[in-house]
């Protein structure tokens, strides 16, 4: 019988660190095991960024029917439509449960690259703010880690992937490493100067940073990146790579080490314990299209299948050690579930510009104003804060729809009457609690026999106050900017999961007694173990968490390097 290979590192998911971590260890000598849950795309014929609507059956309209049947839960996320569906899972092989009064929208992605591939691209670096912001508002726990040391892992995943944006210094949002930034368009530009002139120099309106190369990187190397040429489409995939994800970018760059294999449509069910030592030996997994379950075996494991996935397995890796999950002496895997709280903005017009009907390009990018709420002063209603994204500008030829008319007429007036909508919606922080967690629902079990998931969380007071004010200051800037017939939104609070920035459940921390994983994201109780996703987070921020959970992963793989050749795991 052939004997059992035995990689140094096993690493669950193929996503944005999932791809970090095959990357850094790899490059650093490590021979490594990639296990991924779906299947490797071809982005020739799986990415539809190119397609116009009358090339697809239903016109980019899609099946209703069919989406309500297979992806009731999916289907909310804007990517996941006619072009993008098969970007996602179907919910019916993938259930999960929640009480009937707290629902919950888990959005999930299976293929090499995992939600890289549909992301939003938003990179912001978290800061102080954050990071220790229990000493600022007394609320929760402080990571065990600051800015200072996580900063120079900022800078080299920046470096790597390419990060267009501006310069701005600002204390609540550190600057980037950053490449050339995308353009204002008109209406941006006079919601920057209005907002200017309010008086406040924390609130700003600043370029969106995003993981888009706006010139090429990396030149003459095999790394090279060409830059971005504004289809528009990001969600769809990208067949130049010019957006990060990582079978563009930090895969590639693992597999030209000749020391990463990579296992497609392993549904990972359980980290498989040695039960004399306690330490992790390798994996459980089932063969997505046969069912068939096999084990592989590592030195270390390292998990980033995602903040609920990873958490999920930890629960499922029970044993006479572990009987509570795995890593779980503290009792606290599964708690402190977080996402951003949404549903608080404004809307309107800029009559200003409705005459001008302008050529513009598809910079899949818009505007953000930082978090202005709790830096200097304290609000007396709420602790935290929130930041905006949107944008201004004129849709295609969606407004022609509302217009009266045929022939020439009619076009003319599609051409003269266009109007330019601004928009700005929030992103909110959502307070850590320990009532809001996971566990497995052993009634319930996935296509593959896996328990599924429990889900109960619900955002509170603290989110409520902030969704209002996010409406109050977006009405305020949309109307100091010149906007008219602006629809206010205050409320109701989002269904958690909406805004696809989960993170929690499995937390950092220096007491073993009320954490998961130690500052490195190595678990308290099984030193060979990582957990460098999001479920490692303290709490949210408000900020798009994935550049965070990227640079996580880079630290934690320097120091599990270190430990590895120490001996020491």
């Amino acid at each position: 019988m052939a004997k059992q290979e035995i990689y140094d590192a096993i690493i669950v998911g193929s996503g944005a660190t999932g791809g970090w971590a095959a990357k850094e260890l790899t490059e650093k000598g490590l021979r490594v095991l990639v296990l991924e849950a779906g299947r490797k795309l071809d982005p020739l014929n799986d990415f539809t960024e190119h397609k116009w609507p009358y090339e697809m059956p239903y016109r980019g309209f899609g099946n209703q029917q069919e989406y309500q049947r297979t992806q009731p839960i999916q289907s909310r996320n804007y990517a996941c439509d006619e072009y993008g569906r098969h970007l996602f899972v179907n919910d019916i092989e993938n259930p999960y449960t929640t009480p009937a009064d707290k629902p919950f929208y888990w959005i999930r992605s299976r293929q090499v690259g995992g939600r890289s591939i549909p992301w939003g691209r938003q990179t912001y670096r978290l800061s102080n703010y954050d990071f220790k912001a229990k000493s600022h508002d007394g609320y929760g726990d402080d990571w065990p880690i600051s800015y200072e040391e996580i900063a120079p892992y900022y800078d080299k995943v920046e470096e790597f992937i390419g990060i267009s944006g501006s310069v701005e210094n600002l204390p609540q949002l550190p600057d980037s490493k950053f490449l050339p930034p995308m353009a204002f368009t008109c209406g941006e530009l006079k919601l920057k100067k209005a907002v200017e002139h309010l008086g406040d120099p924390l609130r700003r309106v600043i370029i969106g940073r995003a993981a888009i190369l706006t010139k090429p990187i990396h030149q003459g190397t095999p790394n090279a990146r060409a830059a971005c040429h504004w289809c528009g489409h990001c969600d769809r995939g990208c067949t130049t790579g010019s957006y990060y994800s990582s079978p563009a970018s930090t895969l590639p760059a693992a597999a030209r080490t000749g020391r990463m294999k990579l296992i497609t449509h392993a549904v990972v069910s359980h980290v498989i314990v040695d039960p004399h030592t306690g330490k992790a030996r390798g994996v459980q997994y089932l063969d997505g299209l046969t069912r068939t379950p096999r084990e592989v075996f590592g030195k270390t494991v390292v998990l980033c299948a995602g903040t609920l996935e990873s958490t999920r397995i930890l629960l499922h890796s029970t044993s006479p050690l572990y009987p509570n999950g795995l890593a779980n002496s503290s009792g606290v895997l599964g708690h402190y579930l977080m996402d951003h709280c949404k549903q608080g903005g404004a809307d309107g017009v800029m009559p200003m510009l409705n005459k001008k009907s302008m050529e513009q390009d598809g910079r899949a990018n818009g505007i953000y104003v930082p978090r202005f709420r709790n830096v200097k002063t304290r609000h007396d209603k709420f602790i935290r804060g929130y930041g905006f994204q949107g944008s201004s500008g004129q849709s295609l030829y969606a407004h022609a729809k509302n217009l009266q008319g045929f022939g020439g007429e009619f076009k003319k007036s599609v051409r003269d009457e266009h109007p330019w909508s601004i928009r700005l919606f929030g992103y909110g922080e959502c307070l850590a609690r320990f009532e809001n967690h996971v566990s497995l629902d052993k009634n319930v079990v996935d296509k593959w026999g896996i328990p599924a998931l429990h889900i109960e969380m619900a955002f509170g007071d603290n989110e409520r106050e902030i969704t209002k004010d996010m409406g109050d200051t977006a009405e305020e800037m949309l109307r100091a900017a010149g906007a008219q017939e602006i629809k206010t939104r205050r409320g109701p609070l989002s269904i958690p999961g909406f805004s696809v920035h989960e993170t929690g459940t499995a937390r950092m921390g220096n007491d073993p007694k009320t954490s998961v994983l130690n500052k490195f994201n190595q678990a308290h109780d099984v030193k060979n173990l990582f957990v460098t996703d999001g479920a490692s987070f303290v709490s949210s921020s408000n900020q798009n968490p994935t550049l965070t959970m990227m640079a996580l992963t880079a630290r934690a793989c320097d120091y599990l390097v270190e430990e590895f050749r120490a001996g020491r795991l």
